[in-house]
């Protein structure tokens, strides 16, 4: 797409993650020019990120190019930069284009920003080169590296108390990606145990640790107690009502409910705790003077705009909604969240072209799910809570239909059916290894 057409309404889209590449998809069904930036060439479907980590996917599986999303939409221009910063008055957003030598801009006439969020270490920085994320694909990469590197390492060391430390996992955080993670590695322990002839893999000592009294805290309660089971059937131990204090190459540090520390040794760490909002949160709030909460997210109105700056839209993980009287709504950090204000954010721009009014904001929960293993999820539904197989089908069937591209979904079924009737991991492998051997620490 070359300069914008005369008159044309410019639209700039900043992220293409969920919420940014509804907006987008949306807007190119209207009479504007779509300009979408990011940093990456591709689209992530995060929810399936830990089956990247586990083995159980390829990346490609989960990833669409941006580019071919929008190949047929020719009023939508990607560019693949990072936005640092916003001149608000101005209508700009700044911009450093990927191998640019330096910073440029680009002009808007409404903006949609969803820079997402990523994973809180709580003041403990530290602990990120030890405990790994799961929110970018070089996370999900790096944790495979690791997890699978843990069982290589662990069939050739002699010593029993290294081994162990080797075989032990140590999930923190106990919401959906901690409790699918941890059931994942319980499966690969589980159906690797022939694959190894020194180590036995079903001797893998998975904990998770959560600081609330329950897994899954968005769920009701009885589901929780029934994820519990699952994983326990997985050789999983949940540590609720317990904390991390401490986290390094060789160990977890965990301050136990009767206040004392016990030390974990382990040499396989993940991080799934808290989030806090991408830093733009922070830069279009101090710009505009609106509140910024403890997680980084910036208050918006209830049509998501900024205050004092309609034609600016914040969407997704990174933004609380003010509520007259209350105090602003945060919405759960989900995909589906993301979704429906990326499309209502496309809407709105659309509508005010037209001089149509629009309502305010409002999300439609559908409900929760999450998946423990084979077989085996929690469903939290509008008008109905399911377990076991049931859930699991509905879990299949509603990402699937998530999934960017016809041929990811294609790949993404045969590959489960694989992996479900032979127990197979197809994508077992170790890349990126740091170091000559596993133990070179």
């Amino acid at each position: 797409m070359g300069p914008a057409a005369e008159g044309r309404h410019r639209v700039v889209v900043v992220g293409g993650g969920f919420g940014g590449l509804q907006a987008a998809l949306k807007l190119s069904r209207a009479p504007v020019e779509v300009t979408l930036v990011d940093r990456r060439n591709f689209h992530l479907f995060q929810p399936l990120a830990y089956q990247v980590a586990t083995g159980a996917l390829s990346p490609g599986e989960i990833c669409y190019p941006l580019r071919a999303i929008f190949k047929r939409r020719r009023n939508v221009r990607v560019v693949m930069a990072e936005a640092t910063g916003f001149d608000l008055e101005g209508r700009r957003v700044e911009l450093q284009a990927i191998g640019a030598p330096s910073a440029t801009s680009i002009p808007y006439d409404s903006l949609v920003v969803s820079g997402g969020s990523h994973y809180s270490y709580f003041g403990h920085d530290d602990w990120r080169g030890a405990a790994p994320e799961l929110k970018t694909l070089e996370g999900a990469l790096e944790l495979r590296r690791r997890i699978l590197r843990a069982f290589e390492a662990a069939e050739v060391e002699p010593d029993p108390d290294r081994r162990a430390a080797w075989l032990t996992f140590v999930i923190v955080g106990g919401g959906p990606t901690g409790v699918e993670m941890a059931g994942q590695i319980g499966e690969i322990a589980r159906d690797t145990r022939r694959d190894f002839r020194a180590a036995d893999t079903r001797q893998a000592r998975i904990l998770l640790v959560e600081t609330a009294d329950r897994l899954l805290g968005t769920f009701p309660p009885s589901l929780s107690a029934k994820a519990a089971r699952s994983l326990e059937r997985l050789g999983v131990t949940p540590r609720l009502a317990e904390t991390a204090v401490d986290i390094d190459e060789q160990s977890v540090s965990i301050r136990t409910q009767e206040g004392a520390v016990e030390r974990v040794p382990a040499r396989t760490a993940i991080w799934a705790a808290g989030v806090t909002a991408s830093g733009l949160a922070g830069t279009l709030g101090r710009l505009a003077g609106a509140e910024i909460d403890r997680a980084g997210r910036v208050t918006v109105e209830p049509d998501l705009s900024l205050p004092g700056h309609p034609e600016v839209l914040a969407i997704g993980d990174m933004v609380r909604i003010r509520r007259d009287g209350e105090e602003p709504l945060v919405l759960p950090g989900l995909a589906p969240v993301a979704m429906q204000q990326g499309r209502y954010a496309g809407r709105l721009v659309a509508a005010r072209l037209r001089d149509h009014p629009t309502p305010p904001f409002r999300y439609r929960d559908k409900g929760n799910l999450a998946t423990i293993g084979r077989a085996s999820a929690v469903a939290d539904l509008d008008f109905v809570r399911l377990s076991g197989w049931v859930a699991w089908l509905g879990w299949l069937v509603v990402h699937l239909l998530y999934l960017i591209g016809f041929q990811n979904r294609l790949l993404v079924l045969i590959r489960w059916a694989f992996s479900f009737f032979t127990r197979g991991r197809g994508t077992r492998l170790i890349t990126g290894e740091e170091g000559s051997r596993p133990d070179s620490r």
